[in-house]
Order: structure tokens, then C-alpha cells, then sequence
């Protein structure tokens, strides 16, 4: 397990959502405060806070979006290399996991739970990095 994986199972073991777990581990990769993405990914936890999009996948997501954006406000350029790169990560998370959905992840309604938040925050620690080192397909 690399650095950054324990790193975020580290943060969810201190409290951090699942979320912030993520994004939080990459704010030295992303040259952001730490502080920052904490605050940024606190309403994503517990899927969206009603157990839709798994907050593993928004913190994964959010690493792209801060990797990616260009930050010009007056003309944008960068949203196709973002939308990119999220739709990279979210189709490695589902194809590992089943699912992007916290509710499904969770096994709400079957019953059958398809990974745990540990888990999931681990599976998207892994994307991210693969992302980051130019390995994911």
C-alpha cells in the first residue's frame, strides 16, 4: 500500500469523511492547503449527505478538478481535461467497486454491502494516484 493510500485511510480513521479522506491525502500534489480541501469536501461526505455519490469519488473527483483547472475565470479552458479525467476515475472506481452510488456501495436496499468506506476511500486513493502518475486508462 503506497504512501498516499495510507495517508487517506489515516485521515478516515481520524474523523475525516470519506471525501476529505481522499482529497486531503493529495493537498501537498496539488500545492493546496490541506485546511482547504478539508473545508471544500466537508458537505460531500456520506454520499452528498444523503448517501448518493459516494464521497470517495467526490474526493477523487475534486483531486482532478484542482489538477486540471486552468483557474481563468475570465475564459475557462480547462473543463474538458477535467471531465476527462473525473470520467477516468469514476469508471476505474465502478468497474472495481460496482457502483459510484453510496446507498448501493452500502447495500441499502439489498442488503448486499459491495465495499466497505475504508475500502472505497483506499480503491480511490489508488485511482488518484494512478491518475496523477499518467497510468490510468
Amino acid at each position: 500500500m503506497s504512501e498516499k493510500t495510507k495517508k487517506a485511510l489515516e485521515n478516515h480513521s481520524k474523523g475525516y469523511n470519506c471525501a476529505q479522506s481522499v482529497a486531503c491525502a493529495f493537498a501537498e500534489d496539488l500545492e493546496v492547503k490541506e485546511e482547504t480541501l478539508f473545508r471544500a469536501m466537508e458537505a460531500f461526505g456520506f454520499g452528498m449527505g444523503c448517501m448518493g455519490t459516494c464521497g470517495a469519488v467526490s474526493g477523487m473527483t475534486a483531486v482532478a478538478g484542482f489538477k486540471e483547472s486552468d483557474g481563468n475565470l475570465d475564459a475557462p479552458a480547462s473543463k474538458k481535461a477535467s471531465y476527462k479525467a473525473s470520467k477516468k476515475m469514476i469508471k476505474a472506481f465502478e468497474e472495481k467497486n460496482g457502483s459510484v452510488i453510496c446507498r448501493e456501495i452500502k447495500g441499502v436496499d439489498t442488503g448486499k454491502v459491495l465495499r466497505s468506506c475504508d475500502g472505497c476511500v483506499e480503491d480511490a486513493a489508488e485511482i488518484v494516484e494512478k491518475y496523477l502518475k499518467g497510468e490510468l486508462e
